[in-house]
Order: C-alpha cells, then sequence, then structure tokens
C-alpha cells in the first residue's frame, strides 16, 4: 500500500485533507513525514511491517528529526509550505532550522484543530482555491478558533 494512502486511511479526514490539497497544487512535489523515514514520496509502497517499525518511532526523538532533517536539507525549493501541525514545535523547530523564512504555512490554520484543518484542506482542493500562506518564522501560531466553516 502507498504510504500516503495508509496515512489518509488512518487519520481519515486531516490526512486526506493534506494530500488532497498537496496534490491538487503541488503534485510532483508533496512529500509525507513517514517518522523514521525522513520525508518520502506518498506513492512509497510500504507493508505492515513498515507501518509497525513506523509506529515505534517517538515523534519527539532523534529517530524522528534526524531523517527528517536530512531529507530537509537535500530539498532545494523557493519556498516550502508545511501543512501539518503548526502550534507545537515538533515538526517547525526542525523544519525552520533547515529551511528558516523559506518555511510557510496556510495562515488559515491558526486557531483550528486537526479537523478543522483537513476539512479546510478539502474544500480548498474541491474549488481549486490555493489558501494564502504566511513565513511561519515570527508567525503567530495560536490563535482564537475562529468560526465554523
Amino acid at each position: 500500500m502507498a504510504v500516503g494512502d495508509a496515512f489518509a486511511w488512518l487519520s481519515a479526514l486531516y490526512f486526506r485533507g493534506k494530500l488532497t490539497y498537496a496534490k491538487a497544487f503541488a503534485p510532483k512535489r508533496t512529500f509525507v513525514m513517514a517518522p523514521g523515514l525522513g520525508l518520502v514520496p506518498p506513492a512509497l509502497r510500504i507493508g505492515a511491517a513498515d507501518l509497525r517499525a513506523m509506529g515505534e518511532v517517538e515523534i519527539e526523538s532523534d529517530a524522528f528529526v534526524a531523517p527528517l532533517r536530512r531529507d530537509a536539507r537535500k530539498l532545494r525549493a523557493p519556498r516550502v509550505v508545511l501543512l501539518g501541525s503548526i502550534a507545537s514545535g515538533k515538526y517547525t523547530e526542525t523544519l525552520l532550522d533547515v529551511w528558516g523564512e523559506r518555511l510557510l504555512f496556510p495562515s488559515t490554520f491558526v486557531g483550528r484543530g486537526d479537523m478543522s484543518r483537513g476539512g479546510l484542506l478539502l474544500r480548498a482542493a474541491k474549488a481549486g482555491e490555493q489558501l494564502a500562506y504566511a513565513p511561519i518564522h515570527g508567525a503567530m501560531l495560536h490563535g482564537k478558533r475562529p468560526p465554523k466553516l
């Protein structure tokens, strides 16, 4: 099974929204953060043993961060859009160290939970409308919950 499909099945709306949006607006430049593997294409084939191994990797550990940092350093892009969690440092600290001002996020993520972000991304992809992006560095990442969509 493709890692993107496996993650979409496991986390339902949230990851499905991220993957659908990314494929709509950056189909050849979409990567998944896979625990222990770093940044991988969503079509990467994995098996049950691979999924179990990923489940053993703590998100806030060097086993997660080292491969992520390694692959982030290899990625040459004028800008990178993070569709993952922005309110905690588990991804942003590592990625900001590598990409700095080039690391962007959808500004409408502020104050939204996982499911709200997933739904927002699905609706934007379906409408063919990219969200507005802002640099993560220096941005307000915690905020008041916006009105329901």
